[in-house]
């Protein structure tokens, strides 16, 4: 099933594709790679979740948050690339976590990003390498960023 065909048979919705806020671009393709900048986590109604993993945010709330990124990042591939059946797998996805110094599961909330994407291309094509790191406050107080490299075919 292509992705399109996926997002549509789990009945996702996604969110305007985000605008950037300062100087960069949202997505750059080199080659047969598009690499997608820094996402936060918009809602279908534009506004952001906000809120620090392990102090406002429980990781449950910091799953979802990440799986909302993984929403925005799919809103960004279509709206620059016409349509997510031009990407053929992830490569790689750098997952950040806004925690609480004694917050540790920052693996298990990237998660939801990383679970959206292995329903929309599969196993084998929607699992890439990946890190997931926790760090101090992330703009807007989002809870969680997400950058992906994506190959294309």
């Amino acid at each position: 099933m292509s992705a399109e065909s996926q997002l549509a048979a789990l009945s996702l919705v996604l969110p305007p594709a985000p605008k950037p806020v300062a100087v960069y671009k949202p997505l750059v393709v080199f080659g047969n790679a598009a690499y997608v900048s820094g996402h936060g986590p918009v809602r279908t109604d534009g506004t952001l979740i906000t809120g620090v993993v392990g102090k406002d945010l429980d990781l449950e709330a910091g799953k979802v948050a990440a799986r909302q990124v993984g929403l925005a990042i799919l809103a960004t591939l279509r709206s620059q690339l016409g349509s997510l059946d031009k990407v053929k797998r992830v490569v790689k996805t750098l997952g950040m976590v806004n925690s609480a110094a004694d917050f540790y599961d920052h693996p298990k909330v990237i998660n939801g990003c990383s679970e959206l994407f292995a329903e929309i291309w599969g196993p084998e094509n929607g699992i890439g390498a990946r890190s997931a790191i926790g760090m101090g406050p992330l703009p807007g107080n989002i809870p969680v960023e997400i950058e992906v490299i994506f190959e294309l075919h």
